[in-house]
């Protein structure tokens, strides 16, 4: 099964609009620290928590993000890996154009995540997102494997 060329131009238009904002773009940056709710992120953007919400949805039909309730919170997470060599690819062709710029998050090159804050335990370290790959140290989920992205990989709380 094949799909036709206007269903493939409308999913690339809709990748390349999501990422099309400035506000999204830092979205993506501080997700790839790990995953954020709604008013973690109004606070480290200082934006409104409907302008948040509104970049959350266009990441999320894009397909780069997704919601998971936990409790009476919903986290938002990066499900797409592939996306750290796209920002890569994208920052190779500005900076080829005479306009460097950094995409991906402090720390990210391709295929690898940023490193975790090691300021020390946070102290709900052993509550609800605590997970195997050890405790939290910025009140935000740890990441599974250090070298590879943060992101969600489909998994169900």
């Amino acid at each position: 099964m094949t799909m036709n060329r206007a269903s493939v131009d409308a999913a690339a238009v809709q990748l390349f609009h999501s990422l099309a904002d400035p506000a999204r773009l830092e979205i993506v940056r501080l997700l790839g620290h790990g995953e954020r709710r709604v008013v973690d992120l109004t606070a480290e953007l200082g934006l409104a928590q409907s302008t948040v919400s509104g970049h959350l949805s266009s990441l999320r039909n894009a397909g780069l993000v997704e919601p998971h309730p936990h409790g009476r919170s919903t986290f938002y997470a990066l499900v797409r890996p592939e996306l750290w060599a796209m920002l890569a690819a994208a920052e190779d062709v500005l900076a080829a154009a005479g306009s460097p710029a950094r995409l991906r998050p402090d720390g990210v090159s391709t295929g690898h995540a940023p490193h975790a804050d090691a300021a020390g335990a946070h102290p709900d370290a052993a509550g609800p997102h605590a997970d195997a790959a050890g405790p939290h140290t910025d009140g935000h989920r740890a990441r599974p494997d250090a070298a590879a992205p943060a992101t969600r990989p489909g998994r169900v709380h």
